[in-house]
């Protein structure tokens, strides 16, 4: 049940990012829904590959590499679902930074009732 709800409030969050921000498109709920899913998958299966592959370029940068992984993820997912749509590496960038505020807000929101 919660990976449901946490799904469902990362489709949420990718509605309003796709609305705040120009350069990121999402065509309707369903796809964004879609979206949250392959996010998901996408996070759990290659990002723990690209961390361990990038573990000294991560090190030396002191973490900040995470956050450009984080882009590439999201680029992957505008690659796999169609109707969802980033325009370049600096919008994901973006895009990744607001999605992670957003999930923390509506975490703690969710977790507080």
């Amino acid at each position: 049940m919660k990976f449901i709800i946490k799904i469902l409030l990362t489709a949420i969050s990718v509605v309003i990012l796709a609305k705040i921000l120009p350069g990121v498109g999402v065509e309707s709920y369903g796809t964004a829904i879609i979206v949250a899913i392959v996010l998901a998958l996408l996070n759990f299966i290659v990002k723990p590959i690209l961390v361990i592959l990038t573990l000294p370029v991560t090190i030396i940068t002191l973490g900040l590499f995470l956050l450009i992984i984080n882009a590439c993820i999201i680029l992957l997912a505008d690659y796999f679902v169609g109707g969802f749509s980033v325009v370049n590496i600096w919008w994901a960038l973006l895009f990744s930074l607001l999605l992670s505020i957003l999930q923390s807000i509506f975490e703690s929101l969710v977790g507080a009732e």
